[in-house]
Order: C-alpha cells, then sequence, then structure tokens
C-alpha cells in the first residue's frame, strides 16, 4: 500500500476507458480488467495526488460486499484471477486492486437509494419536501433518517459532467417500466441488507448508488464498484445523534475531508471555482483520508 498508483500503463491489453477512479481493459471481446487506481475526484475533477492503498481498499470492499449479496442478484465477476491475464511485469499494478469482469450492456442509470436525508437530496427537499419527484414528511433536518428507504435514480452524465437527478417515471421512458421497476426493487433490497450489515459493524449508510448491466441472455447483473466510500455516504454511529440534532453533517468516511479541504483553500486570495486543475493536496489532507478508507474497511470487516 506504499506505493500510490495514479495511472496504470499496461501494454499487454487494450485500454478501453479512463474514469475518475477506474482503468478499463478489454480482455478478448467478452471481459474487462478493472483496475482501481489511487486517484481522488472531488467536485468531479481528478485530483494531481493520488491517495496511497485507496485503490486496493475500494476493491477489497466491494469484493466483500459482492460476497454478501450475490443472493440477491448476479454480479459481473468471472471469479478468475486478474493477474492471470497480463505479463508477470504488469502484476503489480494489478494485485490486489483489480477485477476481471464480465462484459456487459450497461444500462445508462444510476440507482440510488437513500436512508437518510444529505447532500443533493437536503437540498432538494429543502426547495420541495421532496427528493426526484418522492414527496417527504414535512419538518425533516439535514442528515435525518427517513421513514423509509427511497429510491432516487440519476441519469449517468458523460465524463466530467455532474450525474442529473430524474424521477422513476424519467427512468421508465428511458429504459421500460419492466426493467425500470426490477432495478429500483434490487437497489432498495440490496440497500436494506447491507445497511443492516454494517449498522452491526457501527457504520451508518446513509445513500449510495448502484449500477447494473444486462449480459447476452438479458439478466440483469450488479456490476462496476458496489457500496465503496466512493459509491456511498458512511457514517460511524458514534456522534451520528448528536450531529443530527443539530442538522449537521456527521463525519463520513470518504471523501468529505477533501471537499472540506478544497472548500476553504484559496487561490490568489480566491476561492478554488471546482474546475481544473485542482489545488496541490497536503500531504496531511493525503493522510488522513487515505487512514479514513481505511478505517472504514477495517470496520466493516473486522
Amino acid at each position: 500500500m506504499n506505493h500510490a498508483l495514479h495511472t496504470s500503463s499496461l501494454t499487454s491489453l487494450p485500454l478501453l476507458a479512463r474514469g475518475k477512479v477506474r482503468d478499463n481493459y478489454a480482455v478478448g471481446e467478452d471481459r474487462i480488467l478493472m483496475v482501481a487506481s489511487d486517484r481522488l475526484s472531488a467536485f468531479d475533477v481528478i485530483m494531481g495526488e493520488p491517495i496511497p492503498g485507496k485503490g486496493e481498499l475500494l476493491t477489497q470492499m466491494a469484493l466483500f460486499w459482492f460476497g454478501k449479496l450475490g443472493h440477491l442478484c448476479p454480479n459481473h465477476l468471472t471469479g478468475e484471477l486478474p493477474e492471470s491475464v497480463v505479463t508477470s511485469g504488469e502484476v503489480p499494478q494489478v494485485l490486489g486492486r483489480s477485477m476481471l469482469v464480465k462484459r456487459l450492456k450497461p444500462i445508462p442509470v444510476e440507482a440510488v437509494v437513500r436512508g437518510y436525508l444529505a447532500g443533493s437530496g437536503w437540498k432538494e427537499y429543502q426547495d420541495t419536501q421532496s427528493v426526484c419527484g418522492v414527496k417527504l414528511p414535512p419538518g425533516l433536518t439535514n442528515a435525518a433518517r427517513l421513514p423509509e428507504p427511497i429510491y432516487t435514480p440519476a441519469a449517468k452524465a458523460a465524463m466530467g459532467e455532474h450525474d442529473e437527478n430524474i424521477t422513476f417515471e424519467q427512468t421508465e421512458q428511458m429504459i421500460g417500466p419492466e426493467l425500470a421497476a426490477k432495478i429500483r426493487d434490487i437497489s432498495l433490497a440490496i440497500y436494506k441488507e447491507a445497511a443492516a450489515i454494517a449498522l452491526k459493524k457501527g457504520l451508518i449508510i446513509a445513500d449510495t448508488k448502484f449500477e447494473f448491466g444486462l449480459d447476452p441472455q438479458g439478466q440483469l447483473v450488479l456490476m462496476d464498484e458496489v457500496l465503496t466510500p466512493d459509491s456511498s455516504r458512511y457514517w460511524p454511529v458514534e456522534g451520528y445523534e448528536e450531529a443530527a440534532q443539530r442538522g449537521a453533517n456527521p463525519p463520513s468516511y470518504d471523501k468529505q475531508f477533501v471537499r472540506d479541504w478544497l472548500e476553504q483553500v484559496r487561490i490568489h486570495g480566491k476561492p478554488w471555482d471546482k474546475t481544473p486543475p485542482a489545488p496541490r493536496l497536503p500531504q496531511d489532507v493525503i493522510q488522513k483520508t487515505a487512514a479514513k478508507y481505511r478505517e472504514a474497511l477495517e470496520r466493516l470487516t473486522g
């Protein structure tokens, strides 16, 4: 975990795409090697400095959850070792931070489930008393637990753009009512089961997003990452009640630490405008962020 990997450079496989965190390589026609780098993005801008060990931690956490949730929905794992498809010299770039997965037809909907009111959901609730068209009771505060988890989908945006919150009816128009309902129901079931498991370990999953694809037989498959601190808002149980009573954000196991630093940083006396290039992250922010990711995995897996 001491050697940070900002960008992988495999030459034995064709590069398909680089996302904010993952580098995807084609393995034949039917599989993809997903390499989780140590890149960190905040406000949709990739930071210049990697967070050592982050890619490994994200991969281990995703594998933990895929193992727990397989009975609810099939996932994209092939079961093969990722290092088996690269040359021996490239194994260090792949080991511990990669998944060898089935190539699927991605569904252009982010399946977002919220059990608590936070982030963009809280902003929208203040304006409309609802989130993505889901009406909520009056009088809720920031970080409040919702009476029941809600499904609030988003439309996947192009690289560098923000995903856009949409209503369930819009997803029905995009992908058809049957598939839209199936994704909603499976997403809620996965969230409820995962939230119960996490709570026993002293972690609250406030909200999360899932991604799905279709295999050649048309079967719905859970893909990408699942329930990592990059795709989910994790809060420790201790300190939650006190923060929620104040309507404050509880401390979280994710990149909120970096976001908070970026919000207060000044460049030539002015706030950063959230466009590239990002300000250089100081060493203590990098170390504290790495420690947050590590602690989340350790608490979860014991």
